[in-house]
């Protein structure tokens, strides 16, 4: 039986430490992190099917959808 593909938006960031972290806006929860960004995308697909395989339908029904990301700046 051939699997059903979904699309997911991945945010990508680097921390001081020049570490990769991955977090998928749809799915709460579901980040990862790695040293290179070719071992982030792997991750961060298994931690998509992991999060899908433990995450009933009717909760995967409530996510919000990615719309964007946006810069905002304020006085400090």
């Amino acid at each position: 039986m051939a699997k059903i593909m979904k699309e997911f938006t991945v945010v990508i960031e680097q921390d001081e430490d020049g570490i990769y972290v991955a977090s998928v806006p749809e799915l709460p929860g579901c980040h990862t992190q790695a040293r290179t960004l070719d071992e982030l995308s792997q991750r961060i697909k298994e931690a998509i099917e992991l999060y899908l395989e433990v995450t009933s339908e009717k909760e995967r029904e409530k996510h919000l959808d990615f719309v964007g990301i946006q810069k905002v700046r304020v006085g400090v």
